[in-house]
């Protein structure tokens, strides 16, 4: 993935359009990120309004779509108006040529109203999804995730979750240590487990007792993945029972102690497989698998290859 379109719509997200900007728009080479072309489009030439007070001048017309590996959508609120016939067949022109197309927030509502998201499974902000689905019942909306994907289209929560996106797309493409050398640019996390629940308000708990300090509890556990742990190790650290710390760490993370404590052993082995020629029995030890036939269970179901491919796809 090397050539990426940013289509630039009427009343845009500032925040997403500077998202997709300092992903793939920024000059990391000399972190070993290698240089992506970023095409900014639009139906026309003419300045595109930005939300709130900006402009940006798009370089390309729709042609720019034609080549890109990736098309990235901002949001821009929910239409007011039919979409521009132009943008339709676009859009739809690049889906069918099996481009990967990625809708920030709202911008899942420029893919619905193409018919791109119909009988597929999508998200966007939480605020929103009612009124996606209302307005457009034949899309699978999931009102929980940070961001799907259905047959080479995605779409995310919000905000923050389109840096969440933005990097798992990188991460797919060009590995792990990739993205998290964007992700260490961005001050961004390179990967968020959970959903949106954990970003939903919620009444304050007055039981009286201090919450643990997930932060720190985490922080440990990273430090020490290649020691077998269990939740109730992770809650002896926290000082508090395994059942306070597990309500404590979904509140916070959005997921269970267990499985982000098998996401951080996963990316431990794709860093691994990256960037040593360690013995994949090695790798599994190193990342607390214990034994090689678990690393590549679960190596396979989250990431969808074998530890060996994955490592002739990204290993340096």
């Amino acid at each position: 993935m090397r050539s990426v379109a940013l289509l630039l719509l009427d009343q845009m997200s500032a925040l997403d359009y500077a998202v997709a900007c300092w992903v793939w728009g920024a000059d990391r080479s000399h972190a070993g990120v290698p240089r992506f072309d970023l095409r900014l489009c639009a139906i026309d030439r003419a300045p595109v309004a930005m939300e709130p007070a900006a402009q940006v001048r798009p370089a390309h017309t729709l042609t720019g779509l034609d080549e890109a590996d990736l098309i990235v959508i901002p949001g821009a609120g929910v239409p007011k108006e039919p979409l521009d016939g132009r943008l339709v067949d676009a859009l739809r022109a690049a889906a069918g040529r099996g481009t990967q197309i990625a809708a920030l927030c709202s911008g899942a509502f420029v893919l619905a109203a193409a018919g791109l998201l119909d009988e597929r499974r999508a998200t966007t902000h939480w605020l929103l999804a009612p009124r996606l689905a209302e307005a457009h019942p034949a899309v699978i909306v999931d009102p929980g995730a940070l961001f799907v994907e259905d047959r080479g289209i995605w779409t995310s929560a919000g905000a923050t979750a389109g840096i969440d996106l933005c990097l798992h797309l990188v991460r797919l493409a060009h590995g792990v240590n990739v993205a998290n050398a964007i992700a260490r640019h961005l001050v961004a996390a390179g990967h968020r487990d959970g959903g949106q629940a954990q970003y939903v308000a919620r009444p304050v708990s007055h039981s009286g007792s201090a919450a643990p300090d997930i932060a720190a509890t985490q922080a440990w556990a990273l430090a020490h993945l290649d020691q077998s742990m269990t939740v109730a190790d992770m809650a002896a650290h926290a000082r508090t029972s395994p059942r306070t710390f597990t309500r404590h760490f979904a509140d916070y993370t959005g997921t269970t102690p267990a499985q982000w404590l098998l996401r951080a052993r996963i990316a431990r082995a794709q860093q691994l497989l990256e960037s040593t020629t360690l013995p994949i029995d090695q790798v599994a030890a190193r990342c607390g698998f214990g034994v090689t036939a678990l690393l590549r269970r679960h190596f396979a179901r989250l990431i969808g290859t074998s530890p060996g491919r994955y490592r002739r796809q990204y290993g340096h």
